[in-house]
């Protein structure tokens, strides 16, 4: 479940990456369902980075669901779920996830909105990508 190469003794474990409303990490290297974080952090929803979007709707990860190996998650607060994101807030989440990750940039990268095969060039909508790009 992760990346090793026999020319070096270092060996990478592929985890899901949680990163907690006080900018702490915890990483996750087996699945974790979503009802058990809940239960641990019960003032907070869990959101995939992935579903991320300026100005989007934040909705959170379905408690049966678990956490997907190389992933980035955030708990926020319940007063942020079903609002929308603000470019301000995902520049503070963005800072948060580069602290808690280390020394690894956070970045965003546009991509096509389900269904819009390329169209979103023309209105100017795009969503936002959170990654980890290590340095």
């Amino acid at each position: 479940m992760g990346i090793c190469s026999s020319s070096e003794s270092s060996c990478v474990v592929a985890t899901a990456k949680l990163i907690l409303e006080d900018g702490r990490l915890q990483e996750y290297s087996y699945p974790v369902r979503v009802s058990y974080l809940l239960q641990k952090f019960p003032d907070s929803f869990i959101c995939n980075s992935d579903e991320m979007g300026f100005d989007d709707v934040v909705l959170g990860v379905t408690d049966d669901e678990e956490l997907q190996l190389g992933q980035i998650y955030f708990a926020l607060p319940l007063s942020l779920l079903n609002r929308r994101l603000l470019p301000q807030d995902m520049a503070a989440l963005a800072v948060k996830a580069s602290s808690a990750l280390g020394r690894n940039l956070v970045v965003f990268s546009a991509k096509n909105p389900p269904g819009n095969a390329g169209s979103w060039r023309r209105r100017g909508k795009f969503s936002a990508r959170l990654n980890v790009i290590p340095e």
